[in-house]
């Protein structure tokens, strides 16, 4: 009976720690035939509800990359990278400040491999994190072994494959939607410029002339803006086949050299509506498609939106290639999606026009107006080019761009849009104005709102509804909320209270980390509680991760708060422990882990089997308040956003800790 009660506890003991380590994800790995001697790793990942794990493509300064390791390769060789299949979803984290790419509920990834021998044995691992909205869990590695030419492994193999692992219906990616409804946006205007506007009437008169019949003057109209359609789509499906392909849209995202090529040709589109040249097309292929245009009939419908676009591309031009750059950096289906989305609404008011004639009386006359709708798409375009200087500057860490700076040019910008559209700076093309229109005046307030709008960017302001297009908080030059709270005076009872808040001695590996919001600890766990025991105060222990987004937004949000910053400043000794971290420890310090048996050498492994064998998960952030031996004084806090909630916990614990000093 005695030891049916212990295996009993054995099991109940056994099933609450597995509960309490979070571990969302299950691998499952197998390959397909493709070929002679050719084949397909297949690695599905089945990932719990509300939890997900980041793409292979993942900007520098995110959090962990999945990625895929390799050992011993013999029998085979790799051919080309290991790549996504399912579409991972593109959302903005406000921790990292820019869009990272996650999957949930299910992930497929593969690796071509050609065979050198018969059989053979894929051996390697694969390294992820997961997080849901509260917990991440620390890097993980998960080792596999894929036997390859052996059948009774085929049959197993297949299994897995007819489980339909990976096959789940993926998320429609809602960025498609919002680009499309730009590429309309930016057809409407190309419509609205010099070059295109004063082309409707010649457009409308070309379907009226000398047709007695009704009927046929719809129908070639109706090719007509079909035609114009299928032109800007043809150009989009180019772009599309030639971005097709693994990698290549990161490419293009990240690397510093397409990056420097779209930032010029930004510029280059800017100067070019300013007024200082024209790009265009070359002469013959507006003749050769207006000669066939007299030759009538059905196709003389079609030469005719031939010729629309051809004659209209000095200014639909850079409108079309920054479409175009802005989709070769994303998803494939955007170029295609966006030129039909460019051509119907360019070709809509051609047509619609050329069906009922008599709307033409209504429609204004041609004028400067057109021009300024030009120049104020320069102006734009030069806003956004600075997107890929930012790239460049974030991905290979230089250090040049600075968010402050980069506001600084925005404000600049919009300051001249404004100027410009009040009449007080002029082109080469401009029209004087004489006085400022109704519609006039309502876009000068909407441009200079916006430059106010940015100017407390300058000192540290978050500006959440542009965090997608400007550089990170942390590379600000100027960060005024951090500097107050960094070096926020203190009153006299402070002033005293403080001075036994010193840190008792230089941290250990301080020239790795760095602790938050500008307050005083520890990052070697021995280290920090020798000093609580010197100073006889209590603990915080702060389990964190370097890619760990709710660690930053805990830091960000509740450590940043007065009165949070005030008791972990004066009343704890702060350790904060990166589970994550892969600085090799010295070989005295390496632990044979009691968990697993396993040697931890690094001092990401070492404080996460802290935190598992001690506190029973390994849930990220995991905040924990202990006395100088590393006993809880409280129940241990995962994220909490909530101030009130986090300032009674830290209460509870310091009050605790008292009682427990004073027996």
């Amino acid at each position: 009976m005695k030891k049916f009660v212990l295996i009993i506890s054995f099991i109940l003991f056994i099933s609450h720690l597995s509960a309490q380590i979070y571990d969302p994800v299950t691998w499952d790995f197998s390959y397909e035939k493709r070929g002679d001697n050719q084949y397909e790793l297949i690695f599905t990942a089945t990932i719990d509800k509300g939890s997900h794990i980041y793409s292979m493509d993942i900007p520098s300064g995110g959090p962990i990359p999945t990625s895929f390791r390799y050992d011993s390769i013999s029998g085979y060789k790799l051919d080309g990278k290991t790549y996504e299949v399912t579409k991972p979803l593109e959302v903005f984290d406000d921790a990292f400040g820019f869009k990272i790419k996650t999957f949930s509920n299910t992930a497929e990834f593969r690796q071509k491999i050609s065979a050198v021998s018969s059989s053979f044995t894929v051996i390697g691992s694969v390294n992820f994190m997961a997080c849901n909205n509260a917990t991440c869990s620390p890097p993980k590695d998960v080792e596999f072994a894929i036997k390859i030419g052996d059948k009774t492994e085929n049959k197993v193999i297949k299994n897995i494959l007819n489980t339909g692992a990976g096959s789940k219906p993926v998320k429609p990616d809602r960025g498609l939607l919002k680009f499309f409804l730009i590429s309309l946006l930016a057809g409407f205007a190309g419509v609205l410029t010099p070059c295109v506007f004063p082309m409707i009437p010649m457009t409308v008169a070309f379907f009226s002339q000398g047709t007695a019949e009704r009927g046929k003057a719809v129908f070639k109209a109706i090719i007509f803006g079909i035609s114009i359609v299928l032109i800007y789509s043809s150009l989009g499906i180019v772009v599309s086949l030639t971005s097709a392909g693994a990698g290549f849209a990161n490419t293009l995202s990240t690397h510093w050299i397409p990056n420097t090529i779209f930032f010029l040709l930004f510029v280059i589109f800017a100067i070019s509506f300013f007024g200082a040249f024209e790009i265009l097309l070359p002469n013959s292929w507006v003749t050769g498609a207006d000669t066939r245009v007299d030759k009538g009939g059905i196709l003389a419908a079609f030469f005719m939106g031939l010729t629309t676009v051809i004659v209209s591309f000095s200014c639909t031009g850079p409108i079309i290639g920054a479409l175009l750059v802005e989709a070769a950096s994303g998803d494939v289906l955007r170029p295609t999606l966006g030129m039909i989305g460019f051509g119907i609404a360019f070709a809509l008011p051609f047509t619609i026009f050329a069906l009922f004639p008599s709307i033409m009386s209504r429609i204004p006359k041609s004028g400067g107006w057109l021009n300024s709708i030009k120049v104020v798409l320069g102006f734009i375009m030069l806003a956004f080019s600075m997107k890929f200087l930012m790239t460049i500057d974030s991905v290979y860490s230089l250090g040049i761009l600075s968010r402050s700076l980069f506001i600084s040019i925005w404000i600049v910008i919009f300051f001249l849009l404004g100027l410009y559209l009040l009449g007080k700076i002029k082109f080469s093309h401009d029209s004087d104005i004489p006085h400022i229109g109704v519609f006039r005046l309502f876009l000068v307030i909407i441009v200079f709102t916006f430059v106010v709008y940015l100017i407390p960017g300058l000192f540290g302001a978050p500006l959440n509804g542009l965090s997608s297009f400007l550089p990170p908080q942390s590379n600000s030059d100027f960060n005024l909320p951090k500097m107050i709270m960094e070096n926020r005076s203190l009153t006299a009872p402070d002033m005293q209270t403080n001075q036994s808040n010193t840190i008792c001695s230089e941290p250990k590996y301080n020239d790795i980390f760095q602790m938050p919001v500008g307050l005083n600890g520890y990052f070697d766990y021995k280290q920090g509680l020798a000093c609580a025991k010197e100073q006889n105060k209590p603990v915080l222990i702060d389990f964190k991760g370097h890619a760990c987004a709710n660690c930053k937004r805990m830091d960000a949000k509740v450590w940043s708060d007065p009165e949070i910053f005030n008791r972990l400043r004066n009343n704890f000794v702060i350790i904060e422990l990166y589970v994550d971290d892969r600085t090799q420890l010295p070989e005295n310090e390496w632990i044979v882990s009691a968990i697993d048996g396993k040697q931890k050498k690094t001092i990401g492994k070492l404080y996460e089997d802290l935190e598992i064998s001690k506190y029973k998960t390994n849930a990220l952030p995991l905040y924990v308040i202990t006395d100088s031996e590393g006993n809880a004084l409280n129940t241990p806090m995962p994220t909490n956003l909530n101030i009130e909630e986090y300032k009674k916990w830290l209460d509870e614990g310091l009050s605790n800790f008292n009682s427990q000093k004073s027996h």
